[in-house]
């Protein structure tokens, strides 16, 4: 990864870099926006604290690429938190983004411990999220947190997502605006949830890809869902990939700092 991220630095560029008006705007007022005061995140923030310092121990049940920090199924929540978790700045993004296109259903796919989750809940209580999970133990801690956070609109699916994802997208009978996929870090799975979901999908939907450099597999996957023919607009900010799907859009990919 680390030669994979001196690459995205040298070819990623900002705002000067855009030509689309579209992304322009979403780039300068919600991506890399200087300013982002919201009182939910202090709540947030002490959450992620005591979920760091926890010495809580849970069997963890791994259906997908694995951990490459820790073999063990037995872990301390400290640790998932330190590890699993994204970083505050993705959390708050991805707050953003949803205050940005407000999305009336979402789906995620990866709870872990459900901080991600929390982050997309408050920034539309009355969206309706579904976040798939294949660890129990996991599933159990984030719905306590959702619980504490008083997070009244998501729903856990617990179980492999293989299984659960056709399942539960059989049933629904919205589209999906919002999508965030972190789950099997593999090509075939991630390649397959995507496909899954894009009878889904319409004009103005927002997928986001996490860990897109991660491994070689999520790589070759990014480079699938980019070139795929229903995607228009990409953005690669390293860490995360963006997709949008809209029609009046250039088929066009931008690396962009983040």
């Amino acid at each position: 990864m680390i030669a994979a991220y001196l690459k995205y630095l040298l070819r990623s560029g900002n705002e000067h870099a855009i030509h689309s008006p579209f992304l322009f705007d979403l780039y300068t007022q919600v991506i890399a926006a200087k300013k982002d005061a919201n009182p939910d995140y202090a709540a947030l923030k002490k959450l992620r604290k005591e979920l760091l310092a926890s010495d809580e121990q849970i069997n963890i049940l791994d259906l997908g690429a694995g951990s490459r920090i820790n073999k063990s199924n037995l872990r301390k929540i400290g640790t998932i938190a330190k590890n699993a978790e994204k970083p505050e700045k993705f959390g708050k993004l991805f707050n953003r983004l949803v205050q940005r296109f407000q999305p009336e259903t979402m789906l995620e796919l990866g709870t872990s411990l459900g901080l991600t989750t929390l982050y997309l809940s408050k920034a539309k209580p009355d969206a309706r999220i579904m976040t798939f999970e294949g660890c129990p133990s996991t599933a159990d801690i984030a719905q306590q947190n959702f619980k504490k956070l008083h997070a009244d609109n998501i729903e856990v699916i617990v179980g492999n997502i293989d299984h659960t994802l056709p399942e539960t997208l059989a049933k629904l009978s919205a589209k999906i605006d919002f999508a965030y996929f972190d789950a099997n870090h593999r090509y075939e799975p991630t390649v397959r949830y995507f496909e899954d979901c894009l009878p889904y999908m319409h004009n103005d939907s927002v997928f986001i890809f996490d860990d897109i450099y991660w491994s070689d597999e999520m790589t070759q996957a990014w480079e699938y869902i980019k070139k795929h023919p229903q995607v228009t607009l990409t953005v690669d900010l390293f860490w995360i990939g963006l997709v949008f799907f809209r029609k009046e859009q250039v088929k066009e990919h931008f690396t962009l700092r983040f």
